[in-house]
């Protein structure tokens, strides 16, 4: 799959935001971080012990607040609910863009929800799209689909079965993968959702600039704390490659999501997402 891109580019970069989450917001979760200092001194151990303790970012409240952060990012919105209808060509090589996660028609994953839609539901609006979705894959035409196929999309965005097929792709495609990946390096919440970002950006796969790539230079650096690093040594060598292979694409040049939002976090030694949490997205 070719690598992905940050989906609203054109929209959000007009669009300075400032945004908190609240702790009453997500009342009920209850997580008593260690202190940053003691978590370095900590044998490897303990700190994946400790880890394994921990919410991780597949609890529910866990996971809306990372929908919150990426939809932040992709959106311009906390609302990431509202985004099932969105579609737009972003003009970043892909094709279409859609959806709570930017299913592009371009890289394979549109194709693959609105196989599983259809298999779920024959007969949808989309169905009738999937020859021309076949044949686009791998490029950014928009032949055999144009604006009746954005119509469609927007229609069957109302459909309950239809969201139900993209929350299920993303966690198939994306979050699952990302999150297991993270439990198995022993990162808490933090380095679960820095994994989850930059699939969800970047794609997965092993390519240089791919998610695996990404994490693969970030082990050249530092140790996870499975292997018996530190954990904030570790994720501020992901992070620096992340950023790297942002730069090494227009569309990616704005590395705020990095920079004032996840490394925020990472400095004040949040490796739980407790909130309340206060970033910036693509602001001044």
């Amino acid at each position: 799959m070719p690598a992905r891109t940050s989906k609203k580019t054109s929209r959000i970069a007009l669009v300075g935001l400032a945004v908190a989450l609240p702790a009453l917001a997500f009342a009920g979760v209850s997580e008593a971080a260690a202190p940053a200092a003691h978590v370095a001194a900590a044998p490897a151990t303990e700190r994946i012990q400790r880890s394994a303790a921990a919410t991780g970012l597949d609890d529910p409240h866990k996971k809306d607040i990372a929908m919150r952060l990426v939809s932040s990012a992709e959106n311009s919105s906390l609302d990431w609910r509202a985004q099932f209808g969105y579609i737009e060509d972003i003009k970043d090589g892909r094709g279409y863009t859609a959806g709570i996660i930017g299913f592009c028609s371009g890289t394979g994953d549109m194709l693959d929800l609105v196989e599983r839609y259809t298999r779920q539901k024959p007969g949808n609006p989309l169905a009738k799209y999937l020859p021309a979705l076949r044949k686009v894959n791998g490029s950014d035409s928009h032949a055999g689909l144009g604006k009746p196929f954005e119509d469609a999309w927007k229609k069957a965005a109302q459909d309950k079965a239809f969201q139900d097929a993209q929350e299920a792709e993303r966690d198939r495609v994306y979050f699952d993968p990302a999150v297991k990946q993270a439990k198995d390096d022993g990162l808490r919440a933090l380095g679960q959702f820095a994994y989850y970002d930059a699939i969800v950006m970047h794609g997965p796969g092993n390519g240089k600039d791919s998610f695996g790539g990404i994490r693969k230079a970030a082990l050249a650096k530092a140790k996870t704390p499975a292997q018996g690093g530190d954990e904030k040594t570790y994720l501020n060598a992901f992070l620096d490659a992340r950023k790297k292979a942002m730069q090494s694409e227009e569309a990616h040049s704005d590395t705020s999501r990095v920079d004032t939002a996840q490394r925020v976090f990472l400095d004040n030694g949040n490796f739980d997402l407790r909130p309340p949490l206060k970033w910036k997205v693509y602001g001044d």
